[in-house]
């Protein structure tokens, strides 16, 4: 399809297709904001999972959105077949002009198709190759990355070249909301921690692979304390409570958790107000940088310059590749999320980085 003959003016819904998890949606932020200044008569939702919807209206990443739930576990094939069907006539009777899928997998390409809107934005080739008996909805295709940049942010970009949009913005930026500094300011008194003048942790990961040892956490937490005077709060998710309980009972400085405790429009304003962050590559490292807190991000087989910090000092530390694997029973070779490759990252290099990382932010101050 001839794209330069799409008139704007008449593009008046958008559907933005990203079920994926909360960095995925932090960087697809970019290609909205995008959106919103080339199509600024268009209302922009986004189909996103269900965890994610009111951190997408509250950091007003897209005008509405609409919550999936994509998981199969404890849900029969039958049940799953309604939910689809009722979304997807839900979706149908909101009569969308453009519809783009980012997220690229077979369930989102089942629901474009489903919804039928005149414009249908995919890639080609899809990250993963159709199978013969699937058809491809899309007839404007982007291409796996566009701009010619390497990093992931540029596949969620990519549909702007298929539609012959001007890219203008190139930076994922929220800003936290009024009742997240409120929420934030409440932590961070009964924590006895200023602004600024703390370590934002996370030792928590989605993905067990990419965890970082939690008694290296400790080792660090503990020299960045007797180094520059900076105490450390662990944040994180309810279900990563037990790698915070195993950090707070090896640290031996002051350390506070919040991990569970929070909403993530209240973790967004908590992370801004931090002086940098440490972690490991997840959502939260994407959510620090997007406010523009500096990042030191630790890698294992997930390489930096794709899946990196975008827009502010960061330090990212990976081990030495090809990666000489330190858990053969549990590895899947060439699976950044099921690989240990992170845990090969020694505590003096991690903490060589992040005093490199103080020091830079200190002078930038200055």
């Amino acid at each position: 399809m001839n794209t330069s003959l799409v008139d704007r003016q008449n593009i008046r819904s958008i559907l933005v297709i990203q079920t994926k998890y909360i960095g995925d949606v932090i960087l697809t932020s970019v290609l909205v904001r995008n959106l919103r200044l080339a199509y600024p008569n268009a209302a922009i939702a986004m189909l996103c999972a269900a965890g994610l919807r009111d951190f997408v209206i509250s950091q007003n990443i897209a005008d509405e959105a609409i919550g999936f739930d994509g998981r199969s576990a404890g849900r029969s094939l039958l049940k799953r077949v309604k939910e689809y069907s009722s979304l997807a006539a839900d979706l149908r009777r909101r009569k969308f002009d453009l519809t783009i899928d980012v997220a690229d997998s077979k369930t989102s390409r089942i629901v474009q198709r489903a919804i039928g809107a005149p414009l249908r934005v995919g890639y080609n080739p899809p990250d993963r190759p159709l199978k013969f008996w699937e058809v491809q909805p899309a007839n404007i295709f982007a291409e796996a990355r566009g701009h010619g940049g390497k990093h992931y942010l540029y596949r969620y970009l990519s549909p702007l070249e298929a539609l012959g949009i001007e890219l203008r913005e190139v930076t994922p930026r929220l800003e936290p909301t009024s009742v997240g500094r409120s929420a934030s300011a409440q932590v961070l008194a009964r924590s006895n921690l200023a602004t600024k003048a703390f370590v934002a942790v996370h030792a928590g990961a989605r993905f067990e692979g990419r965890r970082w040892q939690p008694e290296r956490f400790a080792a660090v937490i503990d020299e960045v304390y007797t180094t520059t005077g900076l105490r450390s709060l662990l944040v994180g998710g309810p279900d990563e409570s037990a790698t915070a309980q195993a950090v707070l009972n090896m640290a031996m400085s002051p350390l506070v958790s919040v991990v569970g405790e929070l909403s993530l429009e209240t973790l967004t304003a908590l992370l801004a107000d931090a002086f940098i962050f440490l972690g490991n590559e997840s959502g939260p490292m994407h959510l620090a940088a997007s406010v523009g807190t500096p990042v030191v991000g630790l890698y294992g087989l997930t390489p930096p310059d794709i899946w990196g910090p975008l827009g502010v000092l960061h330090r990212t530390v990976e081990p030495p590749l090809p990666c000489q694997c330190v858990a053969p029973d549990l590895c899947k070779p060439g699976n950044p999320s099921a690989v240990y490759c992170v845990h090969r990252l020694p505590v003096a290099k991690v903490a060589q980085a992040t005093r490199d990382l103080i020091d830079a932010v200190r002078q930038q101050a200055n």
